[in-house]
């Protein structure tokens, strides 16, 4: 005998956890499905982890390579194994107040364990169990993308997960891939101690942002001591005793790269292949993502999809978002669109890259000419204050209308100093609407202001809070 929702839910990460929430404002009987540990990559694998074990190589790296002087530091001892026990300690914390406790407060969603499939227009089957409902929001994120390379199958590599929770720190590492995750890897590692080496597909790294940020933001790893590789073609792996060891070719030349452990970074890739989204309608693109229109709507009438599931950008913000427009639309007809317009995002590297709206090759591609003014950090009173110059701020701008198109940063605290990009992005602001509006002095967010006045006048020769 089946069991009846009105609303059932596959996944219990960002996007799920949105829907459910947004669901308890109706009248609704809730069931959401997790295979895996509740709260889904964000708290367990991703975001929290990560930023954790990146703050911590920080502190270790830079008690002796800071720029004050009349002090020293050293870095006296790193034990891995009490790092690692402090990082699982912050991810139960989080995903207990976070998740567990929020499902708590949330009489009406009952919490299903198990693998579901569909198995008909209204079911989806977990374990014996068949679950009924009028509604589905598939949220069931996505998983580490593993090459085809010859050999990969033979090493035992590393994903994101593993390389989480390394109890010994190891003495080199090769890193295929040069996005925002295999880079705030190679700079944790590296931190750490570990002799890291990137290999990147892609002419520079992170080829999404613009030329300057990756540009400037390879310069900085590599001065601290990562290895980085761009154009490369990678052919095989093997292992060779303790070695991992990466052939690839790079312009005419093959080079084998080889290290203590392998972390394969290349990308994530939707979950669906075990749902039979087949059996109630639910078309896929070609990589796997359940497609969707603006409201989060699938091929198939009653059901909806939100998360990494639906492709990029596989941020958590957007997660959330989309999760509780898809279970509003669901539940009550709504039709609230999901605007990607004004969606930021960031490297936790250090320095951090963090960008919003178009780049200057897209807003002359849609404007038919572009205007942009790239800042040096030098000129922002709060860097030289603190010593830390590193970095540049992109400003796009309309031509015609002066409105403020995208914002691009690589810089101390970008992931911060980027939400006044936003809301300029998101609300159409101009660069006057941004010189008009007073900054707190000093501080690191000036900069989008000193960005904006570098259209009308040459920021180097001004003094200090002059609009």
């Amino acid at each position: 005998m089946a069991e009846k929702y009105d609303l059932v839910i596959l996944g219990s990460g960002s996007a799920a956890f949105a829907a459910a929430i947004k669901a308890s404002e109706f009248d609704t009987k809730v069931a959401m499905v997790e295979r895996g540990t509740i709260g889904g990559t964000c708290v367990n694998v991703g975001c929290v982890p990560s930023k954790h074990l990146l703050s911590v190589g920080e502190t270790y790296y830079f008690a002796e390579n800071h720029e004050f002087k009349g002090i020293k530091l050293s870095q006296e001892s790193l034990s891995m194994k009490s790092v690692i026990s402090d990082k699982r300690q912050v991810v139960l914390t989080l995903r207990r107040k976070k998740y567990a406790d929020v499902l708590k407060e949330l009489p009406n969603v009952t919490l299903v364990k198990g693998n579901a499939q569909f198995v008909s227009r209204n079911e989806a089957k977990v374990g014996n169990t068949v679950l009924e409902a009028d509604k589905f929001i598939i949220a069931t994120g996505s998983s580490p993308i593993i090459p085809p390379v010859d050999g990969m199958n033979n090493v035992d590599y590393l994903t994101n997960v593993e390389a989480l929770d390394l109890e010994r720190l190891p003495e080199s590492m090769v890193i295929i891939g040069g996005r925002a995750l295999a880079l705030e890897f190679a700079q944790m590692y590296a931190h750490f101690g570990t002799k890291v080496t990137v290999l990147q597909r892609s002419s520079r790294i992170i080829p999404e942002e613009e030329p300057e940020i990756s540009e400037t933001l390879g310069m900085y790893l590599e001065e601290e001591g990562i290895e980085i590789h761009t154009g490369v073609e990678v052919r095989k792996v093997r292992r060779e005793g303790r070695r991992k060891v990466v052939t690839a070719k790079i312009g005419q030349r093959i080079r084998d790269f080889a290290g203590e452990q392998l972390l394969v970074a290349t990308g994530r890739t939707p979950n669906t292949f075990d749902l039979s989204v087949d059996k109630v309608g639910v078309r896929l693109g070609e990589d796997g993502a359940v497609l969707v229109n603006d409201q989060m709507h699938t091929t198939a009438r009653q059901v909806w999809a939100a998360g990494d599931v639906i492709g990029k950008p596989m941020l958590e913000t957007t997660a959330a978002k989309e999760g509780a427009i898809a279970a509003e639309n669901a539940l009550s007809g709504a039709r609230r669109k999901m605007d990607f317009y004004a969606v930021p995002h960031a490297v936790f590297t250090i320095p951090q890259v963090a960008s919003v709206g178009l780049t200057e090759a897209k807003a002359t591609q849609k404007f038919g000419a572009c205007s942009c003014r790239v800042l040096d950090m030098s000129l922002v009173p709060k860097a030289q204050t603190v010593k830390d110059t590193r970095g540049v701020i992109k400003m796009v701008i309309n031509p015609e209308t002066r409105e403020i198109v995208g914002v691009h940063i690589v810089s101390s605290l970008a992931a911060d100093i980027i939400h006044e990009g936003v809301l300029a992005v998101k609300y159409h602001l101009t660069i006057d609407d941004i010189i008009d509006t007073v900054h707190v002095f000093p501080t690191m967010g000036e900069s989008i202001k000193l960005a904006a006045q570098a259209f009308k006048r040459d920021v180097s020769k001004m003094a200090c809070c002059i609009e």
